[in-house]
């Protein structure tokens, strides 16, 4: 029992811990990218943090599956090195009896990895969609920025705006640059305002400024001086995004009617089941993983661990593309290599418990291996 309670304390710290380094990781990771897409025009600067916490939520299941295993891995191999095992060992108890507990400590991170994978998951990306596409289909006018050249929605039309004033809709040192029929137009103006219209119309009106229309080498050039020009803002429609396979709730992927989407909604439901299911797999392989020779004190084990967890996620990602793609069945690629996994853990598991045994007398019932 003291064991027992030892280990589920030390495995909630670690695997706290753990995931705390790896959020501190992501959202890092996060804050640079974001912050690119921001400074290049693509997501709105002040929706920035508000993608930051939606992308990190969106992968806690993820974060999740890795803080579990690799909490596991690092309180046992610790227990071998400081000789504690040795005493789990003289106490009667067996690797096998490891399974338990860390199952017990494990369940409820494995059912909360399940219900963020299948709800939390497509709400969060769904919502980023959402912000990113409101931003990209604004109007020409809310495109603007002071000290920028901006391109407007359908690439006819180059704004440029010294200073603008958003309160009171007033703009100073403008640069206006219009392609229609082939013919270039280009005004300036030192200053003017944005006009709101009928029907939500807006119009930006240039005060006493002059106005190049055709190229300077031919003969239809001319410069216009003027008291007023109004040029015309397009107002794009907002629309919502088709959502994509993982912006889709559970109703939605099972339910798709279209047949194209039917394959790639199959295999993002793998994906979000296979998640707690990887989640279990290598919790248990982590159990005999963890062994280490406390003589020897090498940590060949964490290595392992490592390479078992990428080659793990890398075949559930390739089976997702199989399924998405039509070359293998949902019902097929589901259980394989999960399967594989867990075999894999009992036949470590049964190594563990008897390695002065050959590999293959291991896996055999005790009454067959005393023969």
């Amino acid at each position: 029992m003291i064991f027992k309670q030892a280990l589920r304390r030390e495995l909630s710290f670690t695997t706290g811990g753990v995931f705390l380094v790896l959020v501190t990781v992501m959202i890092t990771t996060l804050v640079i990218r974001i912050l690119g897409f921001a400074a290049n025009g693509t997501v709105n600067p002040k929706d920035a943090f508000t993608l930051i916490a939606l992308a990190t939520i969106g992968y806690m299941a993820v974060l999740l599956t890795v803080s579990v295993f690799v909490a596991v891995l690092i309180v046992l191999v610790r227990w071998y090195k400081d000789s504690e095992m040795i005493v789990w060992f003289a106490s009667g108890l067996s690797i096998s009896n490891l399974i338990g507990p860390v199952l017990r400590f494990a369940t409820p991170l494995i059912i909360l990895i399940a219900l963020l994978a299948l709800f939390v998951w497509p709400w969060a990306n769904r919502e980023s969609t959402l912000i990113s596409q409101q931003f990209q289909q604004r109007d020409d006018v809310s495109m603007v920025t002071a000290g920028q050249f901006k391109e407007s929605a359908k690439a006819d039309r180059v704004f440029f705006i010294e200073e603008l004033d958003v309160g009171k809709s007033e703009v100073k040192n403008v640069f206006v640059a219009d392609s229609k029929n082939g013919k270039l137009s280009i005004a300036v103006a030192s200053s003017g305002f944005i006009q709101n219209g009928e029907g939500g119309e807006k119009s930006i009106v240039l005060n006493d400024g002059r106005r190049y229309e055709g190229q300077p080498n031919q003969p239809d050039f001319r410069i216009l001086e003027f008291g007023e020009y109004t040029t015309r803002i397009h107002k794009k429609e907002v629309l919502a995004p088709l959502p994509r396979d993982r912006e889709k709730t559970i109703q939605e992927l099972l339910n798709e009617p279209n047949p194209v989407f039917i394959n790639p909604n199959r295999a993002e439901l793998l994906w979000r089941i296979g998640l707690p299911l990887m989640a279990l797999g290598l919790v248990l392989m982590a159990i005999p993983l963890a062994y280490v020779n406390p003589r020897l004190g090498n940590y060949t084990a964490m290595f392992y661990a490592v390479l078992i967890y990428l080659i793990y996620s890398n075949l559930l990602n390739l089976t997702q593309n199989f399924v998405s793609q039509g070359k293998l069945s949902v019902f097929v690629g589901v259980w394989p290599i999960h399967l594989m996994a867990f075999l894999i853990a009992i036949v470590l598991i049964r190594h563990r418990i008897n390695p002065s045994l050959k590999w293959w007398r291991r896996q055999l019932p005790a009454a067959f291996s005393r023969k």
